[in-house]
């Protein structure tokens, strides 16, 4: 549920009776304002000096969205993909990704042969840029699928491209 409170957009992720994020009472009967957010679907284009470009696949309209805004989500995307842009009053304020991806490892140390440690993982470098734990199997210029909701490795691909 996405409302407006003080004129700026929230979305309401779960309701608990302690514990606020933002302190605020209301008495049973009283109305929130819904804030006025759509969700489009779009691509990504590209990222220039820290402003990252996307583009509504129906009508062809670009919007621009700076870094500070979807800091945590940027080191997942990748050109052309597929996201859904949060828009507030016409203006983008965030992106949903896929909750998984396929990216490329560009470098990682190489395994070492027999090393089946349960659990052990090793960092290794993406071709977005992020870095995260992978098991001592995987190596560089390999390509995993990973779950863009935590960092997390989910498997090897074989096949990228489909």
């Amino acid at each position: 549920m996405k409302i407006e409170i003080d004129g700026n957009p929230f979305n309401v992720v779960d309701c608990q009776l302690v514990k606020p994020v933002i302190e605020r009472t209301y008495k049973s009967g009283d109305k929130v304002p819904p804030a006025n957010v759509v969700e489009k679907p779009m691509q990504f284009l590209y990222e220039n000096s820290g402003v990252y470009t996307f583009m509504d696949t129906e009508t062809y309209e670009q919007v621009e969205i700076p870094k500070d805004k979807i800091e945590d989500e940027s080191k997942w995307l990748t050109e052309n993909m597929e996201v859904a842009v949060l828009l507030w009053n016409e203006a983008p304020i965030s992106i949903s990704l896929p909750n998984f991806t396929v990216l490329q490892i560009v470098y990682c140390e190489p395994g070492i042969k027999g090393d089946t440690a349960t659990n052990a993982s090793k960092p290794a470098t993406l071709s977005t840029g992020a870095v995260i734990g992978v098991p001592l199997f995987v190596n560089q210029d390999e390509y995993i699928k990973v779950d863009t909701r935590d960092g997390s490795y989910v498997e090897r691909v074989k096949n990228p491209n489909g």
